[in-house]
């Protein structure tokens, strides 16, 4: 049973929740890495679903790098970009920056999603992945990809 305290708390987040979505279509939900190195932070979007379209996180990144990256990425669905997995996005000179991919556990990550779309997590709101390139679009596939698994987890190896 949940306590009256943790009730209220969950109220105003959700006020703040769709009060935030339905001034800018969509918010950005970060959560701060754990001590452990399979516990990475994390960004993901609440509201593009309601847009017809997966959520989309983002691991491995700091707070403003996550909503500056989630943003960016959101305003084009908002703009009728419908992105797909496997699409490579690429900065103003070309170089491969982003690349899509379905997250196969959103249930373990989406959280506030799933609360605000109250969806259980056999039915939890679907995500993309925004899989990121280091300078010179080097992707974590990539056999010189400097960082180790931990810095950028796989989609389905980790949760939160």
């Amino acid at each position: 049973m949940t306590d009256a305290q943790t009730i209220a708390w969950l109220d105003q987040e959700d006020a703040r929740l769709a009060s935030t979505i339905r001034t800018h279509r969509w918010a950005v939900q970060y959560v701060a890495g754990g001590e452990e190195p399979d516990e990475p932070p994390f960004g993901y979007t609440v509201g593009l679903f309601g847009l017809g379209h997966p959520e989309l996180v983002v691991v491995g990144v700091d707070y403003e790098t996550a909503c500056g990256l989630l943003n960016k990425v959101g305003g084009m669905v908002l703009e009728g970009h419908d992105l797909l997995p496997g699409q490579v996005l690429c900065d103003d000179d070309g170089t491969p920056v982003i690349t899509v991919e379905i997250l196969p556990n959103p249930a373990c990550v989406l959280f506030s999603a799933n609360r605000f779309y109250e969806r259980p997590d056999e039915f939890s709101v679907p995500a993309y992945q925004l899989t990121w390139a280091l300078d010179g679009g080097i992707f974590p596939w990539a056999p010189d990809y400097p960082c180790g698994p931990e810095r950028q987890p796989r989609p389905g190896t980790w949760q939160a």
